[in-house]
């Protein structure tokens, strides 16, 4: 018999944009522009392979580096009012995620948030998909921690949280710097390409990559 993904797991640790909801589309588009205005012409493209799971405080100490113009005191909260207006446009989880959540629950398997973005900005986004009810006090931020992703701080954080050892929690994540931060914290990680992420970026991965997410409950 095949191994599922499931077994011998204690606790299923889901990173937020980009696996749970789709904001790894908008949120490119809106930091292109920013990025642009600032005398840093990025694409999205470019945007994903430099930012995809990284910090807020990453991210803005990057643009200060890189920016020819003056970055303005209140530009990453800027950032998050644009990209919130950019999802409240049409705010979608990505694809079967009521379907995978509804068969760990079914398992009795616990499940958590441990995601780059801040508190307020994970709350808005679950709560628009209507997902808040199922996460919420399982919801860690990289806001929790003195290091965000790649560094293993927030999985770890979120594992001691939630009484369970880092060897029995599996990781869905769609960046490279989350396989890297799960891997570091001895944690076996699942890539998902089912969103604009390159399943080859994923290839770190060690149970693998999806691009299905009821492939995770099979």
């Amino acid at each position: 018999m095949s191994r599922g993904l499931l077994d011998g797991v204690g606790l299923v640790v889901f990173d937020c944009d980009g696996v749970l909801v789709d904001t790894e589309t908008i949120g490119p588009r809106v930091l292109s522009a920013m990025t642009t205005e600032l005398g840093w012409p990025l694409g999205p493209d470019d945007i994903r392979r430099l930012f995809l799971g990284t910090s807020e405080p990453y991210l803005l100490a990057e643009v200060r580096a890189h920016a020819t113009e003056p970055v303005p005191e209140g530009w990453l909260a800027e950032y998050r009012a644009r990209l919130r207006a950019g999802f409240d446009e049409a705010p979608h989880t990505m694809p079967y995620v009521r379907e995978m959540l509804d068969t760990l629950e079914a398992r009795g398997l616990p499940y958590c948030v441990a995601s780059s973005g801040a508190h307020e900005r994970i709350r808005h986004s679950l709560t628009a998909t209507g997902l808040w009810d199922r996460f919420a006090g399982r919801v860690f931020s990289a806001e929790d921690v003195a290091h965000g992703k790649p560094e293993p701080d927030l999985f770890l954080y979120a594992a001691e949280k939630s009484a369970a050892e880092p060897g029995d929690c599996l990781v869905v994540e769609d960046s490279p710097a989350g396989v890297t931060a799960a891997l570091a914290a001895g944690m076996p990680v699942v890539g998902y390409a089912g969103g604009p992420t390159p399943a080859e970026w994923l290839g770190e991965a060690t149970r693998g990559v999806l691009t299905d997410l009821r492939d995770l409950t099979r």
